[in-house]
């Protein structure tokens, strides 16, 4: 994913503000999200659950994210779309459902480690880190395309 993200940011960073801080955002999403799944650079030696902490932040990012896309950026590139053609505004019709889907990984994730009452439930991290990470994964590669869409009719 951060190897997409390098390549989002070399395709379209510097064109547009909107782009540049949707993409830094991802940027701390997926760090935040290495440092909470134990994937280099950030694994351990040692075999142990992140601290709670560093998950409730790690939520937090995530809800930031995913909020950012659907109340400002999504929104932008419909407009956009809706300027500049009927494939463009298909294209967003199209691609905005699709990753509203995602949307429900993240918020069930949110809820089930924000809420954090039984640490019983960290035993589970793992597990819906990997879900949550196939989902951001395919989230990115949606709004990718809406970020082709935005840099093309606004740069």
């Amino acid at each position: 994913m951060l190897k997409q993200l390098e390549k989002a940011e070399q395709r379209w960073g510097g064109a547009n503000s909107l782009i540049d801080q949707w993409l830094n955002n991802r940027r701390k999403l997926l760090v935040n999200y290495c440092k909470i799944a134990g994937i280099p650079p950030y694994d351990s030696t040692e075999k142990s659950l992140p601290p709670v902490t560093l998950i409730k932040e790690f939520c937090d990012l995530l809800m930031d994210y995913v909020s950012e896309g659907h109340f400002e950026v999504y929104d932008q590139v419909v407009t956009a779309c809706e300027q500049h053609g009927s494939s463009s505004k298909t294209l967003a019709q199209n691609l905005v459902p699709r990753i509203s889907e995602t949307t429900d990984s993240a918020l069930d994730f949110n809820d089930k480690y924000t809420a954090l009452v039984d640490d019983n439930v960290l035993f589970q991290l793992d597990k819906d880190l990997s879900s949550l990470g196939h989902a951001m994964e395919t989230r990115f590669e949606l709004e990718d395309k809406l970020l082709e869409v935005l840099h093309t009719k606004h740069s």
